[in-house]
């Protein structure tokens, strides 16, 4: 129940973030506004991790191996995912990362040897049709094409992200592997964005950036980022990729209940998709009731 909670919680923190990106994605292009949301978001966890932990966790952390997850896995993963947003919107890139669930659930049966059940595929299935059931009320139907490429392409490289910071980094906490995979994302990104600067890509337009724009990145890097990471990271520590991705399908709804907060219509229906959703997710998770021995 726990983990279930944190990564309940993981998917509504980050569904706040992506309708705080529509007022970025513009004067912002994606790898600056990567650089600077994976920036902001270790620098608050990189203070926090030292006080907890203290400096020998930091020193004695491998971030060679933290680099290069972090860029899988948040870097890439972020670059596509403003790409995504940037050529769709908020809703329907949460509703195509219902795809994670059948990403994370192959990655376990592959390299796991995870067994199939009635009872997982019932999960995955109602999962699935919960998130889409809250897409196609609130849209009406998909916009595909090189935004829901890339949207997808930022899932893939999230789940096996997340695998990755389970597996090649047990040595660490939950606090430990999201400060360093985030870290290790904000080196590789700015050192990107970088290069993009020198190649003469488009820049920032500074002039269309204020105090509700600051705002906006705070919410989008600390809260859609940092906290959900770390939220994240603790329940796939519990539950595994697979397991934990099956919330991700519940991200549509969490999305509109933002954009209604801030002015769009409530609707039942998308209602009724998250307890479809949260159905799912019990019934994957349930274990098959033990046969009575007889005395």
């Amino acid at each position: 129940m726990k983990a279930n909670l944190l990564c309940l919680s993981s998917m509504l923190v980050w569904a706040m973030g992506l309708p705080a990106a529509n007022y970025l994605i513009g004067p912002v292009p994606p790898l600056p506004l990567t650089a600077a949301r994976m920036a902001l978001a270790a620098a608050v966890l990189l203070p926090l991790w030292w006080v907890i932990e203290g400096r020998r966790a930091l020193t004695a952390a491998p971030w060679g191996r933290g680099i290069a997850i972090g860029w899988l896995m948040l870097g890439m993963a972020g670059v596509l995912l403003v790409i995504a947003q940037s050529r769709t919107d908020a809703v329907t890139v949460a509703v195509i990362s219902a795809s994670m669930p059948v990403l994370g659930i192959a990655l376990e049966c592959v390299l796991d040897g995870r067994r199939l059940t009635g009872r997982l595929v019932a999960g995955l299935v109602l999962s699935l049709t919960g998130g889409l059931l809250a897409y196609a009320e609130a849209m009406g139907s998909f916009r595909l094409g090189l935004g829901a490429a890339a949207a997808f392409g930022s899932i893939l490289c999230y789940t096996l992200g997340s695998r990755l910071t389970i597996t090649v980094l047990p040595g660490l906490t939950p606090l430990g592997r999201t400060t360093l995979t985030l870290a290790g994302a904000a080196i590789a990104c700015i050192g990107v964005a970088l290069v993009g600067h020198l190649a003469d890509l488009p820049g920032v337009q500074w002039q269309a950036l204020g105090p509700r724009e600051a705002l906006a990145l705070a919410v989008f890097a600390i809260l859609g980022l940092s906290l959900t990471q770390l939220l994240w990271i603790a329940s796939v520590g519990h539950l595994g990729i697979g397991q934990a991705s099956l919330h991700m399908n519940a991200a549509p709804f969490y999305v509109m209940i933002f954009l209604w907060l801030l002015g769009a219509d409530w609707n039942w229906t998308q209602a009724l998709g998250a307890a479809i959703v949260g159905a799912g997710v019990l019934i994957a998770q349930s274990a098959p009731r033990a046969q009575s021995q007889p005395v």
